[in-house]
């Protein structure tokens, strides 16, 4: 029986792990055998995936990116090249620590920039955008453009892809230029409110 996925010839996908259709594994990846990978997807070059780890559909993690176990991503989900992911709070070498891995959870449709890195035990909120070599410590809330050592959340993104003009908190409504879409900003929340 065929596989519904390519293959590098240099990869290595371990006997458990699952793959969907029409995903492209490219050189020098390793995927552990107890990893779960949606359908569409790209892993570049050098990417590592363990074993309690799940992987949406239309995910694409750049060249040299390491999905640790305890970390979750959800569909459309972008990671860009050597963004880094954690598990472990507060590793010490010579401290076992695998039962204190902190879960983290990639909403639908976010982006982290390349060379950020995302700290275990946060989650990542649907569309928002982690700028290039960003530090993330603490939620992200949906929408919302990160950026910074630790980030801070500097303005709204939308679904397309570009900033919104909104200010961080109060009221207000805005719609995309690109697709119509229709955001609402309630306090310190943004809501999509019509979808064209």
């Amino acid at each position: 029986m065929s596989k519904g996925y390519q293959v590098h010839p240099s990869a290595i996908i371990d006997e458990g792990a699952e793959i969907g259709d029409n995903t492209r594994v490219w050189h020098f990846v390793h995927v552990c055998g107890g990893a779960k990978i949606g359908e569409g997807c790209s892993l570049g070059q050098n990417v590592f995936i363990g074993n309690r780890v799940t992987v949406g559909n239309n995910v694409k993690i750049q060249n040299n990116v390491s999905v640790y176990d305890n970390v979750h991503l959800e569909d459309d989900v972008f990671c860009g090249p050597s963004m880094v992911f954690t598990n472990v709070y507060n590793p010490r070498s010579f401290i076992e620590r695998k039962t204190e891995y902190r879960d983290t959870l990639v909403k639908k449709g976010a982006t982290l920039g390349a060379n950020c890195t995302i700290v275990c035990g946060v989650t990542i909120g649907c569309y928002s955008l982690v700028g290039a070599g960003a530090v993330v410590n603490s939620d992200v809330k949906p929408f919302a453009l990160m950026v910074g050592v630790p980030a801070k959340h500097i303005g709204w993104i939308s679904k397309y892809g570009e900033r919104l003009e909104l200010p961080l908190e109060g009221e207000g409504q805005v719609t995309c230029p690109h697709t119509g879409d229709v955001y609402q900003l309630s306090g310190r929340t943004l809501t999509l409110v019509d979808e064209t």
